[in-house]
């Protein structure tokens, strides 16, 4: 065999292991019961540890010496070592016991944050948060050290390959700097509008899941290779070619939980359009989560809650709940989901206060990594901040900083990728209905093949064979540009209105 063909076996072999554990994190979030959770933080622990020894393992190092000088390799080849060189040095920067240590720190804290959440006890979950972030500080210590990163921007890598604090900054600032004032303007434009009347209920989980599962065909997910269910928390995990997604219902409101799902299979759609012929290999792998991020936004935020979209989806809506009068109609659902409210809860926010929840997030996370602020000062950190940037006085910690499992689950240095996935999603929607003038017609006819083969062709189905700032730039024209995402707000919210 040749070097190159040990590293692809090799990674063929950790890719079968990762997705052993992802349908066991899937289990464990979906369908475990309470008393299994540690045994299954023994056997997730022990996974991680032998995944972790597979990535660093050696030889590695040695097969990547020798397949560098191999004339024979085309263009994924060589990006596929890229991106195997970038796993291993991440990898090789930590020891197995520090693995094995977070491992079980998360599945401990995920399970408490569950109860925690519930109860609005921020008390009794500080002390495994605690455990969680002192071994994240470490790993970021660890990676840094390897890496030449400060520990923070060592964690977001992991997530956005590339993405520094700094750049960061200076997006977040810009945005915080913009947002207060344009959303006073998009609240003074909506308060012009004559009143809502409301969507009488109740609305029975069973015809929410089916119009769920209606839509995410309209929007092209391939049942054959995934399925939807409820978790606490929506998200979208599994397997390579085993997506699954999950909701959460309300029998009170559907419109949460119907675009929490369009969301979700926008993550989806990304994971089943990944190349099948790289589909176990690092180059193979979506390209960071602000590329993911902006797939899932990008369905929900741009495609979704377009008037296109709603002129299609009112009558499926009215058949699946019965219902009649003003407040049925597709220009009112329009209003009802672009409606601005500042609130409490990110998954429920709408486009314009949502990047506000995540600059708040990003900013304390990022305190915390670097100890400029102790943990049991979180809930009145997080509640300053919600007055401040969103003008909000939060009630209790489970509709303040206990919301996400993020943290618990060791997900430190994600939240910002949600904020760039909406500008991302911004920018490539705009690119694709210039490219293909087919795409909004199509939605308003319940088609998203125009627009999912665009995505398929110049996002999806490149994998990582480019970096996040090249794929975006040759996708759209241009890099990551903020005023391309103002100005869609500035249309949606205040010239279309």
């Amino acid at each position: 065999m040749t070097a190159y063909s040990e590293l692809s076996a090799h990674f063929g072999r950790i890719a079968a292991m990762s997705n052993a554990i992802g349908i066991l994190q899937w289990d464990n979030d979906v369908m475990m019961p309470k008393g299994a959770a540690g045994t299954r933080s023994e056997s997730m622990a022990l996974l991680a540890v032998l995944r972790h020894g597979l990535s660093s393992d050696a030889r590695i190092g040695d097969w990547l010496a020798k397949a560098d000088g191999d004339e024979s390799l085309g263009a994924w080849e060589k990006a596929n070592l890229r991106e195997i060189r970038r796993v291993w040095t991440v990898d090789t920067a930590l020891p197995s016991d520090l693995v094995e240590a977070s491992s079980k720190a998360i599945s401990a804290c995920e399970m408490r944050w569950r109860q925690a959440r519930e109860e609005a006890d921020f008390a009794g979950l500080l002390p495994y948060l605690a455990e969680v972030l002192n071994l994240q500080r470490e790993i970021g210590r660890a990676k840094g050290e390897k890496l030449g990163l400060i520990p923070y921007d060592a964690l977001l890598n992991d997530y956005e390959p590339g993405g520094r604090s700094a750049k960061i900054d200076v997006l977040f600032d810009d945005l915080a700097a913009f947002l207060p004032g344009f959303t006073e303007e998009a609240l003074a434009v909506q308060a012009r509008r004559p009143a809502q009347a409301a969507l009488e209920g109740p609305f029975p989980t069973q015809a929410q899941r089916a119009l769920g599962l209606r839509l995410m065909a309209a929007l092209g997910y391939d049942f054959e290779r995934g399925r939807l269910d409820i978790s606490t928390h929506p998200f979208c995990g599994g397997a390579d070619n085993d997506v699954r997604i999950t909701t959460r219902y309300d029998e009170a409101d559907f419109t949460k939980a119907l675009m929490g799902v369009l969301h979700e299979t926008g993550h989806a759609l990304y994971e089943q359009g990944r190349p099948q012929a790289y589909i176990n290999q690092p180059v193979g792998a979506a390209r960071g989560m602000s590329l993911h991020e902006s797939q899932s936004l990008l369905m929900e935020m741009q495609a979704c809650r377009s008037r296109q979209f709603l002129a299609y989806a009112a009558p499926l809506m009215r058949e699946s709940f019965g219902g009649a009068g003003p407040a049925w109609e597709s220009e009112a659902l329009w209003q009802r989901y672009t409606r601005v409210a500042p609130g409490f809860i990110r998954v429920d926010a709408d486009e314009v206060t949502y990047p506000a929840h995540v600059i708040l997030r990003y900013r304390l996370e990022k305190a915390l990594i670097a100890g400029e602020m102790a943990l049991a000062d979180l809930p009145a950190a997080w509640n300053d901040g919600m007055k401040t940037l969103l003008g909000v006085i939060v009630p209790n910690d489970r509709l303040g900083c206990l919301q996400d499992i993020h943290w618990p689950s060791g997900g430190w240095g994600y939240f910002p990728t949600y904020t760039l996935g909406a500008m991302t999603a911004a920018q490539i929607f705009d690119a694709a209905c210039r490219a293909e003038p087919a795409i909004l017609p199509g939605i308003g006819k319940g088609d998203f093949s125009p627009l999912t083969g665009w995505l398929r062709a110049n996002i999806h189905g490149k994998g990582s064979l480019l970096t996040t700032d090249d794929l975006l730039t040759e996708a759209t024209g241009r890099p990551l540009d903020a005023a391309v995402f103002k100005a869609h707000l500035r249309r949606r919210y205040v010239e279309e209105v």
